[in-house]
Parts: C-alpha cells; structure tokens; sequence
C-alpha cells in the first residue's frame, strides 16, 4: 500500500507501475495489479514472485526510482500466501 506525498499523482504511480516484471532471467516477479484507493492510502500495488528476494527488488525500485521517490512518502507491505496461486 502506498501513500503519496502529494494528492492527484494517484494514476501516475499506477501508469508506471502497471506490468512491470523483472527482466532478470534470475529473478521471476511482476506487479499483478495496482489501482488508487480512497482512505488512508492512496494505491494499492499487487505482486507475485517466486522467492522473498525478488519482493526487494520491487520495493527497492519504488524507494529509489528518482519519479516514484518524490512522489511516495510511506508504504506498508502486507503479505498472503496461497500454495496455489498461479496468477
């Protein structure tokens, strides 16, 4: 979940992140699905990946891609787990 520094950057945020996927044939992750919220947060982001490393680089990215730094002022990560999933 993401919350913004600054309201109205709410679909910028989910432009960019939208199908992002890992293009290192090391690493197995995209970004499933991100949309704007009302509330406390302004975005929520989903994402799969095969190991918990991989979920760093998504969060690594969005702390220190130069756009999405001056746009984000805090998130919080929630995590499930399904064996099954195979989205």
């Amino acid at each position: 979940m993401i919350r913004l520094k600054t309201i109205g950057r709410e679909w910028d945020l989910v432009e960019k992140l939208k199908g992002m996927k890992s293009t290192d044939p090391e690493e197995d992750w995209k970004i499933t699905y991100a949309t704007p919220l009302y509330g406390g947060w302004d975005a929520i982001v989903e994402c799969s990946f095969r190991e918990l490393k991989d979920m760093d680089h998504i969060v690594s990215f969005c702390r220190f891609d130069k756009e999405l730094g001056s746009w984000i002022e805090e998130t919080t990560t929630l995590m499930g787990l399904r064996n099954d999933y195979t989205g």
